[in-house]
């Protein structure tokens, strides 16, 4: 809904008397292949997953004074695809693109805009794509063996680090896209 984001930062305003950031989670489209995933399941999560992510980040950034902060929970597809993911794959590198062009749009106002990537963090959402396989212990397993840390992240893990990420112990990060991801990620 267009009128979401206006509504969201009028409640955070009054209920904790100011806005001086936001952490959009965008969540997942539906899970699929590329021949899977029929056009209105694209256009649903372009129009949720992207655009919806995008209006609010609009709407923060038109309220939001310098040290304000936007951040975005994207994914570790925004570097390399994810197998079962398509639409997902398709739409986080769009996002974290706009996430960059933000940033350097919106540097000189003093705010800053950062992007989260996490990968295999155990929540309900990762231990559902473990169970696609037919065998979510055997899936875990495997990916757990492709993290350096050999486990996944736990979700207070995560928190812990979105919450530096968007504090002001980071004041001079913006622009950049964060793995949270065990080491999983082999590029730079």
């Amino acid at each position: 809904d267009p009128g979401t984001p206006a509504r969201l930062i009028a409640e955070a305003r009054a209920r904790f008397g100011g806005f001086d950031g936001i952490l959009i989670s965008v969540g997942g489209p539906a899970p699929g292949f590329a021949a899977d995933n029929t056009d209105e399941e694209w256009a649903a999560a372009f129009d949720t997953v992207f655009l919806g992510a995008v209006r609010l980040a609009r709407a923060a950034s038109e309220t939001l004074g310098e040290g304000g902060v936007i951040g975005f929970v994207l994914s570790a597809s925004v570097h390399e695809p994810i197998p079962g993911l398509t639409i997902s794959n398709g739409l986080r590198p769009g996002l974290a693109g706009f996430a960059k062009s933000l940033a350097n749009d919106l540097g000189p106002r003093g705010i800053r805009v950062v992007g989260l990537l996490p990968s295999r963090i155990d929540t309900d959402r990762v231990r559902s794509l473990d169970a696609l396989s037919g065998d979510a212990d055997a899936s875990r397993a495997a990916n757990e063996l492709t993290i350096p840390l050999r486990r996944y992240g736990t979700p207070e893990e995560f928190g812990r680090t979105a919450a530096f990420l968007l504090s002001p112990a980071a004041s001079y990060l913006t622009g950049l896209m964060l793995p949270v991801d065990g080491g999983a990620r082999s590029g730079f």
